[in-house]
């Protein structure tokens, strides 16, 4: 019968490395090694599946997504591979997921060096062994990559990847690493920005114009200043801008770190601000002077303080939860006014086209999404949406069982070999070698041990989540027009993620409460 096969090629961070030193395109050389390789063996390859993006997990390589939907299809008998470590070097559940796709499609991994059966019981073994060490070795790689950054923000180097306005990117002489120079024409901006928003602008009359960062961007783009990026300044901009230490001719790191977060049931990557950071005299230039850089993060703090003054509280129970489908800007409440008698949701983006609404519409309609929703579902076990968490847990338990067990094996294996060694059966070298190799496989299965227990934390915690998610829903149905502003905004971003707005066309006069706008709901569902 003939047998369909394919080939995946993905590059490796140490491949990057040597391609910037001038090692050639690795996907071109791995894809002329398994051709032939497949020549030599008589193997017909039908598809390169060529990752060309970087991603830690497969949640961040489309192209690993599509060839394991391909495989539990059963399109392919045999995947060519020039190493195991290229199909899952992500975390336990990547590599689970990759294993088991192999395993229940029945589909052969053939390396240059090794052919695995994902039903052959020592393949599948060494096949998830191997998965697990090239983890191992990924976490070394990233700890010693960590580790040679921050050498270089503690040397004053500039490691990041865009330099900010006013300044471009150069390397240093007769040393390695990168600092920044001075774009002399941007960084004059820089200085009037400073300028504007802590001093602000004499007038014709002897007035001072005060600036805020929307004027700010506002006034840029009147006199034809043009952003590095983009072709129109925001506020968002001209506050990263006032915020930036880099000015100041100091180094930041980890400001903002990375943290890895469930959402909607996948992975995804959220940026939280850090007390913890890093802060050093940087090699390159200051543009603004640091008496003025601190002038301006008081005016900041003051601006941020007088957004909910404390007598009224917040009264927007929408706030930081709506954005704007066209523009992707949060929307903002407009407070009633001698035009309007009515707060209304508006997008804060001059330039944006969407028509803003009275706030006490979009509250109807998202309730009348929320009651809809929750009239779809019982609280009958059968019916619950969610993902079955007990048996999530059950498995991990069970794979818990077998580390344990595989454990005492090891250890058992560990003291039988003083005993061989003692009786004359192990030369000293045969037991020193012997010790290592059971050494790293206790050591590996400790960290696996460990792993499995955060996950089934985790999984808890999820599970506590899911029980108190309809409730909530109902709480909020039931006391919305009783409770504050505040307190319905807490609530709603308990149980909501995000809210996408849009609206093309003003109500006309006598058609005030006409819902002609389109409210996309993300309910924040525990998965």
């Amino acid at each position: 019968m003939y047998k369909k096969y394919c080939a995946y090629l993905r590059k490796s961070r140490a491949d990057r490395d040597a391609e910037q030193s001038g090692a050639g395109d690795t996907l071109a050389r791995h894809r002329e090694l398994l051709s032939t390789y497949a020549e030599r063996h008589h193997i017909q390859i039908s598809r390169f599946y060529c990752e060309v993006v970087s991603g830690d997990t497969i949640d961040g390589r489309p192209v690993m997504q599509e060839l394991l939907a391909d495989v539990e299809a059963g399109k392919w008998d045999g995947v060519l591979v020039v190493e195991v470590e290229r199909l899952a070097r992500g975390n336990t559940r990547d590599q689970g997921i990759v294993a088991e796709a192999f395993k229940y499609s029945d589909t052969t991994i053939i390396t240059p060096n090794k052919t695995y059966d994902p039903n052959n019981e020592f393949d599948e073994e060494y096949f998830e062994f191997g998965l697990f060490m090239s983890r191992r070795e990924f976490k070394t790689i990233n700890r010693r990559l960590q580790r040679g950054r921050m050498a270089s923000v503690n040397e004053g180097k500039f490691i990041g990847s865009t330099p900010p306005y006013g300044y471009r990117k150069v390397k240093i002489p007769h040393d390695k690493g990168y600092t920044l120079e001075i774009v002399p024409e941007q960084a004059q901006i820089v200085r009037q920005i400073f300028q504007w928003y802590c001093s602000g602008e004499a007038q014709p009359d002897g007035s001072i114009r005060q600036y805020g960062t929307d004027a700010i961007a506002a006034r840029l783009d009147a006199i034809g200043i043009r952003p590095t990026n983009s072709e129109s300044w925001s506020k968002a901009t001209i506050r990263d801008i006032l915020r930036n230490e880099t000015y100041t001719g100091m180094i930041v790191w980890g400001k903002e770190k990375e943290v890895m977060v469930p959402e909607n049931g996948k992975i995804v990557k959220l940026r939280k601000r850090s007390a913890d950071y890093k802060r050093v005299q940087g090699l390159h230039p200051a543009i603004i002077d640091p008496a003025l850089f601190a002038i301006a993060q008081s005016r900041l703090r003051d601006m941020r303080r007088c957004t909910v003054p404390v007598s009224s509280g917040l009264q927007n129970p929408l706030a930081g939860i709506v954005f704007c489908k066209k523009c992707g800007h949060m929307m903002t409440r407009l407070a009633p006014n001698t035009k309007n008698r009515y707060s209304v949701l508006k997008c804060p983006n001059r330039y944006c086209s969407n028509v803003s609404s009275p706030i006490f519409l979009v509250e109807k309609q998202l309730l009348s999404f929320l009651q809809e929703w929750l009239d779809s579902y019982s609280l009958d076990q059968q019916t619950v949406p969610f993902a079955p968490l007990q048996e999530q847990i059950s498995e991990k338990e069970q794979l818990l069982k077998k580390v344990d067990a595989d454990l005492s094996t090891y250890r058992a294996q560990m003291e039988k070999s003083y005993d061989l060694l003692e009786r004359g059966v192990y030369t000293v070298e045969i037991f020193q070698q012997r010790q290592k190799t059971l050494q790293d496989m206790i050591s590996n299965l400790e960290s696996s041990h460990d792993e499995i227990q955060s996950d089934i934390a985790h999984i808890h915690h999820l599970q506590t989540e899911q029980d108190d998610y309809i409730p909530k829903i109902r709480k909020l149905l039931e006391t919305y027009h009783t409770n504050t502003p505040e307190a319905n905004n807490r609530i709603l971003k308990e149980v909501i993620d995000r809210i996408q707005y849009e609206k093309s066309e003003p109500n006309r006069r006598g058609s005030l409460n006409n819902c002609n706008f389109t409210l996309e709901v993300y309910p924040k569902l525990p998965t």
